[in-house]
Formats: C-alpha cells, sequence, structure tokens
C-alpha cells in the first residue's frame, strides 16, 4: 500500500489517494479534479509503475471533489469500476446536483441558517471561483451498503457506514496482512481495548470520518444530512467500538490510535455544544450564522459555508432534544441547564480524553 499526498488549495489540503498494487490495481479516493492535482496524483502514481488506465477499481470514501473528483476521468481511462454508497452515489454519477451548483438549494440553506446577503453573495461568488471542473466528469457508479465487501487490489475491503460528514460517508475496514507492502501497526496493547491481544488486525480507510489535527465538518459539508450532529456521534462511536488498529485518513498523516481519536472527537462536540448553549444565554434568541460569528469569528471561503453548518448541527441537535426552540430562524434557548452529556452517546474512553482544545 502506497499514501499519494496530493496538493490542494481549494478545501483543507495535503488529500491523501491510497494505491493497492496486488492482483489487481486500485485507488481508495482520487483528489479534486483540477490540473495541479491531476499532474500530482499522476506522478505519484508513476512513481510506481502505474498510470491512471492501469487502475482496476476505485473506492471512494464519500462524495466531496477532493475525493472523487478525478473518479470519472480514471475511469474513462481504463474502464475502472468506482464504489461507493448508495447515499453519495448520485453526487458521483451527476444525477444529482451538489448545493455549490444549486440556487435554488443554496437560497433555501442560507435563508435557513440566517445569513445575511452580503455574506450569501461572498459565498455564491465562491463557488463560482472554484467549482468550474472542480468536479471533474461523472463516474458510472457501483453503489455499496453497510456491511458490503469489495475486492479492491486483491484486498478485501468491508464497507463500515459513518455517516455525518456526508450522507454516504464509508469507511473501508480491512486486515492489514492482506495488503501488498504494508507493515501492519499491530494491536497496541492498551488495558482499555477490549479485544487487545487476541483479536486479529484490522484498520481502516477513514475518508473524513476521522482526521488528526482538526474535526471533520458537520451540517455544512452535506446539507442532505438529516440530524447530522446525531448521525456523526454514532459514527464516531461506532469507531471506538470496532477498535482498529490504526485509521488512514483522507487527510494529512495515519492516525495510531482511532479509538482515542474517535472519542476525542466526541467529546470536542460536548464541548462545542456547551459553547453554542453559553451564546444563546447570552444574547438571547439567535440565527445558527450569529452563533457562527460567536464560534468561530470572520470566515472566509469554504468556511463561510462550514461555520454556519457547524452551529446550524448543533442547534438542530439541542432542538431535537427540546433545549431550544426555533423561532423564524433564530433559536431560543427553554432550557438554560441541560445535562449535555446526556445528549450524547457514551464511550468506555469518555473519562479518558479531553475534546476541549480540538
Amino acid at each position: 500500500m502506497k499514501r499519494i499526498q496530493l496538493g490542494n488549495t481549494v478545501f483543507e489540503g495535503e488529500n491523501d489517494v491510497y494505491l493497492l498494487d496486488g492482483e489487481t490495481t486500485a485507488l481508495v479516493d482520487t483528489g479534486v479534479a483540477l490540473p495541479d492535482v491531476r499532474a500530482d496524483l499522476e506522478a505519484g502514481l508513476a512513481e510506481h509503475g502505474v498510470a491512471f488506465a492501469d487502475v482496476d477499481e476505485i473506492v471512494l470514501t464519500h462524495w466531496h471533489p477532493d475525493h472523487a473528483g478525478l473518479a470519472g476521468e480514471i475511469q474513462a481511462a481504463g474502464g475502472a469500476d468506482v464504489f461507493v454508497h448508495e447515499a453519495d452515489a448520485p453526487l458521483v454519477d451527476g444525477t444529482e446536483t451538489p448545493l455549490a451548483a444549486d440556487p435554488v438549494l443554496q437560497r433555501e440553506t442560507f435563508d435557513r441558517w440566517g445569513l445575511p446577503e452580503a455574506d450569501q453573495e461572498r459565498l455564491r461568488d465562491f463557488f463560482e471561483a472554484v467549482s468550474d471542473g472542480l468536479s471533474g466528469r461523472p463516474a458510472e457508479a457501483t453503489t455499496l451498503d453497510d456491511g458490503d465487501v469489495v475486492e479492491a487490489g486483491g484486498v478485501a475491503l468491508e464497507a463500515v457506514h459513518l455517516p455525518g460528514h456526508t450522507a454516504g460517508l464509508t469507511g473501508f475496514a480491512f486486515d492489514p496482512r492482506e495488503v501488498p507492502d504494508h507493515e501492519p501497526v499491530g494491536r497496541l496493547g492498551s488495558d482499555d481495548a477490549p479485544d487487545a491481544g487476541t483479536a486479529a488486525p484490522e484498520e481502516l480507510f477513514a475518508g473524513d470520518a476521522l482526521l488528526p489535527k482538526y474535526t471533520p465538518n458537520v451540517g455544512g459539508a452535506d446539507v442532505r444530512v438529516d440530524a447530522p450532529l446525531a448521525a456523526y456521534a454514532k459514527s464516531l462511536v461506532r469507531i471506538v467500538e470496532r477498535d482498529f488498529d490504526a485509521a488512514h485518513p483522507g487527510h494529512r498523516e495515519r492516525i495510531d490510535d482511532p479509538s482515542r481519536r474517535a472519542a476525542t472527537i466526541l467529546d470536542h462536540h460536548r464541548h462545542r455544544t456547551r459553547r453554542v448553549l453559553e451564546v444563546l444565554a447570552d444574547r438571547g434568541p439567535a440565527t445558527a450564522w450569529e452563533v457562527s460569528a460567536e464560534l468561530f469569528g470572520d470566515l472566509v471561503d469554504i468556511h463561510v459555508l462550514h461555520g454556519p453548518g457547524e452551529a446550524f448541527a448543533h442547534l438542530d441537535h439541542l432542538a431535537d432534544a427540546g433545549v431550544v426552540e426555533r423561532d423564524g430562524t433564530a433559536y431560543r434557548l427553554v432550557d438554560p441547564d441541560p445535562d449535555v452529556d446526556a445528549l450524547f452517546p457514551t464511550t468506555r474512553l469518555d473519562d479518558a480524553v479531553d475534546g476541549a482544545a480540538d
């Protein structure tokens, strides 16, 4: 297994594409369809004697252009099979229009979040500036569901549905002993790992379900997701419970203790929820945009979408729990002292982590 790191100035940067070159040749994710990134991927593959036309399978963790953008072009070069979760497939095969290209959905979403007109226009200008060619050509996709197994690069990959960041985000679990040119990380052997030392090794291609340096956006990254924070919290618990030896994320470096990282991100969302409650207590009813300003300050580029989307996800979670009520586009606090911990699922690592700084 080879990790090919790609530049990416539009989103969060340092995308990871994984090459599995065994009985067949496969990629996990592809990068965004921009000329510089395409050149990065072509050069990275060439170092291992692989061209686009040599790829037999493409396994996509989710639909975002920085992960799926080049899938259609690579498929056209050599007929690769493209696999993606059924919930994200319409945004890969082109049968559904993403928010960035759908003015009606933009207006509906931005109004719901309370974005001022000037900031809506700023975000539309950003979409227009970066969207040309970003998603590349559509790919004919074979859909997957949770628990399905696909053979890619001679490795059995089990689909692990981890929604939140997108509706169809899917990790792929595998036995690292099956992977050519890959040294298994090995069980950590910690006392809090329930099967440490006894279970077969298992690693995960995590996409953006789990990232090492920052927390994946929920709410703004895919506005199709119902109850995005609740969905993501369940996904994080699932990662903790599977107790993977390592996670190979969609950005930056390998995560060697995925359970602890997932529990830390879950705790981060408990802390952020408390901060949202403080904002409402201090200023009274507020929109997602106004809460976002208190949480994140001034925002630029893609973060003009992600900031209020994240605030909305937390407000939506609180509304579902009856802690706040929505009045038009504003949210009003109705329970001034809720048990925040009770609003989230628990894990065996909760007492061992602190997500306050994430």
